[in-house]
């Protein structure tokens, strides 16, 4: 039975009414870093700062609700990560913290979940610093000084297309012209693949989104998107090994879920409008908004990808789609299995909005380009915000 509250704070409250709102927050750096460290399945005395301090605010939180089963170790508390869904955790959360069946940690992989890195990147509050946005941000000034927005796009479309590189693509990189701009940076989001992801010498990627799939220890792999994984056995990619596999590189796990993830739908979703005779175009005014879409009487679409797992933290995080390039309407978009894998997806958005976004409506990306073949064929319909 769930322990977590279901009593909503104030019209739908600030999250941080929830008192253990922030202990979740810190179980999910805990998990991070333990993961960061080596293995989940393997930790001793003793424990790193984060994850003693996740373990004492557990075992505080559970004792002064009267439960009695408490975690008495960091690998018993690494077990309820796994094992337990946070809905089945004696805690006081929002009702739209979770979905069913989430856990922190996967129970197949024993690695962290996406929902564990949304908490724990995405759950911050205050302006916290975020890596993938410091990176983006920076090469957007990089690109803008160099006078060049092509450089902006080659270098979202290096993250996007090839999360993994081996040694002599690293190489190859350097001598791409429209990449000059942002060498050094590449050199932050860019880092040595830990053998973790190793198995007889080898590592492969995901046929799908293109990261590299992790060996499980009884057989087989596992994908790191949950999206991927809902579609069934990832299908294998390319397979490094070799001297490839010596100095082989993939993406900072930030930037993987926030900038390569949403990158594949964003490039999928351009071509499906494309398909439509719709002229779009990728990361407009150096990534003021993903897509700007264009239709034949010159009304323009901006949109914005969000392929977030959680709805209550992406609600959280809504904001109004920058005003420039100028567009009439506006939009953001999430891929329709994000959105089915979650009960009442849309719902859980809108009610977690800010004010100040109200108007923000958000679409699966089947809906955008139904409404875009509608709004194509002269039956325009509503506005795009009378539908948020």
């Amino acid at each position: 039975m769930s322990h977590a509250s279901h009593t909503p704070a104030g019209a739908h409250g600030s999250w941080l009414d929830y008192p253990d709102v922030r202990l979740v927050r810190t179980l999910a750096g805990a998990v991070i870093q333990l993961a960061d460290l080596g293995t989940l399945s393997a930790f001793s005395l003793p424990y790193p700062a984060e994850a003693q301090r996740a373990l004492d605010r557990t075992v505080l939180a559970c004792l002064l609700r009267g439960v009695e089963e408490v975690p008495r170790s960091l690998p018993e508390l690494l077990f309820w990560c796994h094992s337990r869904p946070l809905e089945d955790w004696p805690l006081d959360l929002p009702p739209d913290a979770f979905g069913p069946g989430d856990c922190l940690v996967d129970p197949e992989a024993l690695v962290p979940t996406q929902l564990c890195h949304e908490w724990w990147i995405r759950g911050k509050d205050g302006g916290a610093a975020q890596f993938d946005r410091e990176v983006v941000h920076t090469a957007m000034r990089l690109c803008r000084n160099a006078s060049s927005p092509e450089s902006y796009v080659a270098f979202r479309r290096l993250l996007v297309e090839r999360p993994v590189l081996t040694g002599v693509e690293r190489f190859e990189t350097e001598t791409d012209l429209y990449l000059a701009p942002v060498q050094e940076l590449l050199d932050q989001c860019y880092a040595a693949v830990p053998a973790s992801y190793e198995r007889e010498g080898a590592y492969v990627t995901c046929g799908r989104c293109l990261t590299l799939l992790t060996p499980l220890t009884g057989g087989g792999w596992w994908c790191e998107r949950d999206r991927c994984r809902r579609r069934g056995a990832p299908p294998h990619g390319r397979t490094v090994h070799g001297a490839d596999a010596a100095g082989l590189l993939q993406l900072a796990r930030p930037l993987r879920q926030f900038v390569t993830s949403p990158g594949r739908a964003e490039v999928d979703l351009e071509a499906r409008l494309t398909a439509l005779g719709l002229r779009v175009q990728l990361w407009p005014g150096f990534d003021a908004y993903d897509l700007r879409i264009t239709f034949p009487d010159g009304h323009v679409w901006a949109v914005d990808v969000k392929d977030w797992k959680h709805p209550g933290l992406l609600g959280r995080a809504a904001q109004p789609v920058r005003a420039e390039p100028p567009y009439d309407e506006a939009c953001w978009v999430v891929p329709g299995e994000q959105a089915e894998a979650h009960r009442d997806y849309l719902g859980t958005y809108r009610r977690n909005r800010p004010a100040a976004a109200a108007g923000l409506p958000l679409f699966t990306d089947d809906r955008l380009v139904a409404l875009a073949a509608t709004r194509l064929g002269g039956a325009r319909g509503p506005q795009l915000t009378d539908l948020a």
